[in-house]
């Protein structure tokens, strides 16, 4: 019998979409301790194409190899003939938590970063409640088909709760998971986990998404992703900026690059163009740091992109998630939820959540981890039900009583903005050049050292002559500071006045300058002066002073000018707005919008603590002597 052509007969013989020909089990090998890597090979080369394909990822031949010199091969596999794995003991996602576990602990050893790998599940639970509970009506559906995807889908977690979800809601539906990763490993654990589930692993790509994106054409229901964030893309940066530079926005990146250091923006706008443009549209729920809430001013590429998804109205909402809630970091974390087919009542809408006071304290911290956002268990109500249910309910407002601290309190937990609340005006505030000008002795000690200066005594001549040339070089500066010194000490507070009387001098003495050593000298004579008068261009208008030149963000829904007059003008009547500067610039300043006073502490109870802790010190010094 032709064994590949009996692959799909061992396999429904299997109940699942892979097999195993071989004879041994991990029993068997235990028994025969001579010939443990010999035995564990056949036994890896007994499964089907689809399962070795899998296990070739992890390169286990040279493990095997290097474990077997060692004399650790065989206790290995004692020890893993001791632990029941099967399905029915050890689900698929206890065995995710094993396998990130074992991730965050040997990254830890070696100084990498743990986070590229997995994601907390209580938090893709929150993210999958958010993509779909508009949906649920939809999910209902009797033999519905949806799409799921995501770009850097690490082991799987996200796409296995996102299945998990709908089939809950609908055993009759049928959703199709695709992912990409990078990673080899993990790349292999999750097309394990979609080839058991009887998913289509051909679904699961391997490599860069942003090199070699392997669903390229494709077009989803549902994305949701938890990239590395401030990681560089300096290693794809030749092929991102070429796709960008040459196809615009019909390519993934044309609204803009952020800047190299991080690449979170980028994974995001990869997901926007795989949007389907119809059927309903797509949603998204991705993981940010709080860098691309306000990293770029005006113009960069980050605000750039901002604008582009927010003046496309597909920014839905953002949720503030605790501090503390990931393996590798402990930094505050955000979702955002992007769609481009929002509800009638939340078009031209941005729903922000703050969600940072939702968790509660672990028993045991795992790396930086040492929140977790309740799931009901125990006395703690269900977190991620009440942060869904602030999200649907969309309250401009919205309060909730919470424990802070031990002590109950009030707390805003929704607020609701027009997408324009983030825009704002970058305006170049200009002053007035004013300046006078004056050849006293100090000024003209300046003009000594200026290169156009210097210069008129050089030579890039060789020998004699380049000796004559410096000769009369020197003369001719000297006679230069002469004619200067003819000016006086007068004070002139008008550059055109100042300017004749230049002119005059330099006549008198009959000499002849180039406009760079000229402008040098209107220069080292002069001093910037309040009280001097306005310096104008040849056409008349001012111009302006650089180092009095200002910057404001003046909001998008405000009006310039009428900015300009109440909040700048009162201080600096002379000053305008260079509207060949005006940029249009968005940022999201969420702490901003939730910002909670904490009143400073008693100062009695500051001194108390003082106290104590010199009592403390004092009685630790006696101790010791």
């Amino acid at each position: 019998m032709n064994l590949k052509n009996s692959e799909p007969l061992l396999n429904q013989k299997a109940g699942v979409p892979f097999h195993n020909i071989s004879q041994l089990t991990f029993q068997k090998l235990k028994e025969d301790s001579d010939n443990v890597a010999a035995n564990l090979k056949n036994f890896i080369n007994g499964f089907s194409a689809a399962g070795r394909e899998i296990i070739e990822y992890f390169n286990f031949n040279d493990h095997i190899n290097r474990l077997d010199e060692a004399n650790l091969l065989f206790l290995i596999v004692k020890k893993f003939a001791e632990i029941d794995l099967h399905p029915d003991v050890v689900s698929n996602m206890e065995m995710g938590y094993v396998f990130e576990e074992l991730i965050r602990k040997f990254s830890e050893l070696s100084n990498e970063t743990a986070g590229e790998h997995f994601t907390p599940r209580e938090v893709i639970r929150l993210m999958v409640n958010l993509l779909f509970l508009n949906d649920r009506e939809t999910l209902t559906q009797k033999g519905i088909v949806k799409t799921i995807y995501d770009p850097a889908c690490g082991t799987g977690g996200m796409l296995s709760v996102a299945e998990e979800y709908i089939k809950e809601l609908n055993l009759d539906a049928k959703p199709v998971v695709f992912g990409q990763e990078l990673n080899p490993e993990s790349y292999a654990i999750c097309k394990s986990d979609m080839l058991i589930k009887g998913q289509n692993v051909s679904n699961i790509k391997f490599g860069n998404s942003f090199t070699n994106d392997g669903l390229e054409r494709e077009t989803f229901d549902y994305m949701l992703s938890n990239p590395p964030f401030g990681v560089e893309w300096k290693k794809v940066q030749t092929h991102v900026k070429a796709e960008h530079e040459k196809k615009g926005f019909d390519g993934r990146f044309g609204a803009g690059l952020p800047r190299i250091s991080d690449g979170s923006f980028l994974f995001l706008q990869h997901m926007i163009a795989k949007m389907k443009r119809d059927n309903g549209g797509s949603r998204i729920a991705i993981v940010f740091n709080g860098s691309p809430l306000f990293s770029g001013s005006a113009g960069s590429g980050e605000s750039e992109i901002r604008k582009w998804i927010i003046e496309n109205d597909m920014l839905e909402a953002i949720v503030a998630l605790p501090d503390q809630l990931f393996y590798n970091t402990g930094i505050y974390t955000y979702i955002w939820i992007v769609t481009n087919a929002k509800a009638p009542e939340r078009r031209g809408k941005i729903q922000l959540i703050n969600g940072i006071h939702y968790y509660k304290k672990m028993s045991r911290s795992l790396g930086n981890k040492r929140n977790v956002i309740g799931d009901g268990v125990e006395v703690v109500p269900d977190q991620i039900a009440e942060i869904t249910q602030i999200y649907g309910e969309f309250q401009q407002n919205a309060t909730r009583t919470l424990e802070i601290e031990g002590a109950k309190k009030d707390v805003v937990v929704s607020k609701i903005f027009d997408n324009k609340d983030f825009g704002y005006w970058r305006i170049t505030v200009e002053r007035p050049l004013r300046l006078n000008f004056q050849a006293s002795e100090e000024r003209l000690a300046r003009l000594e050292i200026e290169p156009a200066f210097v210069n008129l005594a050089t030579s890039k001549q060789r020998g004699g002559l380049a000796q004559i040339e410096i000769a009369a070089g020197k003369v001719f500066q000297e006679t230069i500071k002469t004619a200067l010194q003819s000016l006086g000490d007068r004070l002139y507070k008008n550059r055109e006045v100042f300017e004749q009387a230049l002119n005059k001098a330099l006549k008198t003495a009959n000499i002849k300058i180039s406009a760079p050593v000229k402008k040098t000298i209107m220069n080292v004579l002069s001093e910037r002066d309040e009280t001097a008068d306005i310096c104008t261009d040849k056409d008349g208008n001012p111009e302006p002073d650089s180092d009095l030149r200002d910057y404001e963000n003046v909001p998008l829904q405000d009006d310039i000018d009428e900015y300009m007059k109440r909040e700048v003008l009162p201080h600096v009547p002379d000053a305008w707005v260079d509207e060949s500067k005006t940029k249009i610039g968005y940022e999201i300043p969420f702490t901003r919008h939730f910002y909670e006073y904490v009143p400073p502490r008693p100062l009695e109870e500051i001194e108390r603590e003082i106290k104590d802790l010199e009592d403390e010190i004092r009685g630790m010094l006696d101790m010791v002597l």
